[in-house]
């Protein structure tokens, strides 16, 4: 395993980093695909001996419990000083004022929060889920400014939302001497690069490290297009959202994967990943796993260096895109009255 500087920050971070979306209570409202405590163990096993310590999760991901299952089996068969810990918040965790979103008060329990279900007195890596439109910038940097100088957060980082809105959180915060965002968490595979047009310079200049999610787009690429694929594949919410418009164009992109992992002998998830792991703006893409083989491939993926010509190859399908609908997703409305 290969670990690198986390953008301009002097954090050590390995090349993959485990996204621990998969494992919490399957009775958690549209996680049922996901895997419990037991189930998780090996994958946690598997990821430390290879070498992987840096695992990212949510407060939003199975009703919190993938937090409570991740803290419990790091701190069972890890060493804290080595690992890195990312977590988020934003998104509502109950149906009551001020139980989600980035204003200052949902922010501070929201990491207390976290914490508790992680079982550590720190969290590495706190990220912004998505930018919350209804809470001013100023507030929400001050915020997680305040969190950090607590000790309770040791860096920040945001995730999806447009290159214009993080510029200016990035802006609010340095003019104000505050704790800065050293990480974007967005969404970058070949079978959407809409982020080459503005996100990756932007992060490229400033010394942000990137660390995409889904960088084989939810196992489409994978697969042959048109392969049904895992039980999370058929029953995962957003699949609609960002991919039933694309279809045709992206089964192009997805032929061209297949045919160079062919040639080569190897599965076409390691060819999809390499070509993520070899963006000079990636530092560390999000691996989900709900099989042994899944971090086995990406692992090798590590090691896979793909030529000139076949990145060209695998480029040249690829179709403009319409921004995503997740980048902007607002916060679920507040479905409450109370009487008196």
């Amino acid at each position: 395993m290969d670990y690198v500087k986390f953008g301009k920050s002097g954090l050590d971070v390995s090349r993959l980093c485990l996204g621990c979306m998969s494992f919490g209570d399957p009775g958690a409202e549209g996680h049922d695909w996901t895997m419990q405590e037991d189930e998780a163990r090996p994958f946690f096993r598997q990821a430390l001996e290879a070498g992987i310590n840096f695992f990212d999760t949510a407060n939003a991901y199975s009703g919190g419990t993938s937090e409570t299952i991740t803290g419990k089996l790091l701190m069972e068969m890890g060493h804290r000083d080595e690992l890195v810990i990312a977590t988020k918040g934003f998104f509502r965790w109950k149906q009551a004022p001020n139980a989600g979103g980035l204003s200052a008060k949902s922010l501070m329990h929201a990491v207390d929060d976290s914490l508790r279900r992680l079982g550590t007195d720190y969290i590495d890596l706190y990220q912004i889920h998505r930018l919350d439109p209804l809470v001013p910038m100023e507030e929400i940097v001050e915020a997680l400014d305040a969190i950090v100088r607590s000790g309770k957060v040791r860096y920040l980082g945001a995730s999806s939302m447009y290159a214009w809105q993080f510029q200016k959180l990035l802006h609010l915060a340095k003019d104000a001497g505050l704790h800065q965002f050293i990480s974007m968490q967005n969404y970058v595979n070949l079978i959407y690069r809409e982020e080459e047009r503005e996100m990756l310079p932007l992060c490229a200049d400033a010394g942000i490290a990137v660390m995409p999610w889904s960088p084989l787009a939810r196992g489409k690429l994978a697969r042959p297009a048109g392969d049904g694929g895992t039980e999370r594949a058929e029953k995962d919410r957003l699949q609609p959202v960002l991919y039933d418009r694309t279809a045709e164009a992206d089964a192009k992109v997805i032929a061209e994967v297949e045919r160079i992992a062919a040639a080569r002998g190897v599965p076409m998830a390691q060819v999809a990943l390499a070509w993520v792991l070899q963006k000079p703006e990636v530092t560390s893409p999000i691996v989900g796993t709900t099989q042994a083989k899944h971090i086995d491939d990406a692992v090798a993926a590590l090691d896979l260096e793909l030529t000139a010509e076949e990145t060209a190859a695998l480029e040249a399908p690829y179709v403009p895109h319409q921004v995503t609908d997740i980048f902007a997703m607002p916060q679920p409305e507040l479905k409450l009255t109370v009487k008196p």
